[in-house]
């Protein structure tokens, strides 16, 4: 019940104009910016990420920070930063691996603004991966219960028109097993994150051990010998050391070798964490926010866990 509470509230200051203004003028607030995003811009970003690649062997998903965004001239921005930083990611010559959430693309204002938008997105990522090795793709984010049959069915679309696009999936809610399954008969790429969202307990678990134990019993399924088989790539987004372990034993159970799959985390999030895994030949994704609406995505990440607000806390401080 209280983390219930707890994500509405921060949903609420997410969603909120004012507030968000007041915290991304602020000096002091700032700092967290700083702390948990690549930069304010596509150039910043990218050179975050090739550091980290240089100096860690961690890999990055850059994210261009806005989301629920319903004015027609900021969907435009957006699309123009995914189309961008493409660009900028090819000739840094690092994964085009590019996250985008269906509302900052027009999902809001009207779903076909939102597809072909994106389909713009994938279009440039196609383009400029060609010829350049590694993990190249457009991930749907997966956002609240309202769009979910919205994004998966346009990541199927995309996926059977050939183009490079990998899916997000959510293991607090019921349906996630059985969504998995159908992935992995498609051989997509997915990313399977715990869930920042709220719902009732008629579509979703509401207790933090079922919701792990989902993760879990999906994370056997993704990391299944008949899922190795179909070409499916697993993608693990988790700051939780456990269940990173119990995948790696699950994937060594059914023959996954290290880098047919991934681990994601959090950029600025236990980063001592991702340098120990990638040190033992895990391959590490940062999910690497960038831009300058900022506020929404730092509180969401204190809505997904009540413990996050003490370490932003913190930050301010450090």
């Amino acid at each position: 019940m209280f983390r219930r509470l707890w994500q509405s509230a921060m949903i609420g200051l997410a969603r909120s104009p004012s507030i968000t203004s007041f915290m991304q003028t602020n000096r002091a607030t700032s700092l967290l910016a700083d702390k948990y995003t690549g930069g304010s811009d596509a150039a910043r970003a990218v050179a975050t990420a090739s550091q980290l690649l240089q100096d860690e062997n961690i890999h990055s998903s850059l994210f261009y920070l806005g989301e629920y965004i319903d004015d027609a001239d900021l969907v435009a921005v957006n699309t123009a930063h995914k189309i961008e930083v493409a660009g900028e990611l090819a000739r840094a010559g690092l994964d085009l691996h590019i996250s985008f959430d269906p509302t900052q693309l027009g999902y809001s204002i009207k779903p076909e603004i939102a597809r072909k938008n994106a389909l713009k997105a994938a279009e440039a990522i196609k383009k400029h991966m060609a010829g350049n090795d590694g993990v190249h793709c457009l991930m749907f984010d997966m956002e609240d219960a309202s769009v979910i049959d919205a994004t998966i069915n346009m990541h199927n679309e995309f996926q059977d028109l050939g183009y490079p696009v990998a899916l997000t999936m959510q293991a607090y809610l019921h349906r996630t097993y059985s969504d998995m399954e159908k992935q992995i008969e498609r051989a997509s790429k997915v990313r399977l994150v715990k869930g920042a969202f709220v719902a009732g307990s008629d579509i979703s678990f509401t207790r933090r051990a079922d919701i792990k134990d989902n993760m879990r019993k999906i994370i056997s399924l993704m990391l299944s010998d008949k899922a190795r088989q179909s070409g499916f790539y697993p993608i693990i987004a988790t700051h939780d050391e456990a269940i990173q372990q119990f995948a790696i034993s699950q994937a060594r159970k059914n023959g996954w070798q290290q880098g047919e799959y991934e681990f994601e985390m959090l950029f600025g999030v236990r980063k001592n964490l991702a340098q120990k895994l990638a040190a033992n030949g895990e391959r590490i994704r940062l999910y690497l926010p960038f831009g300058k609406d900022w506020w929404p995505y730092g509180v969401r990440r204190i809505g997904e866990n009540p413990a996050n607000a003490v370490l932003l806390t913190r930050s301010l401080f450090s």
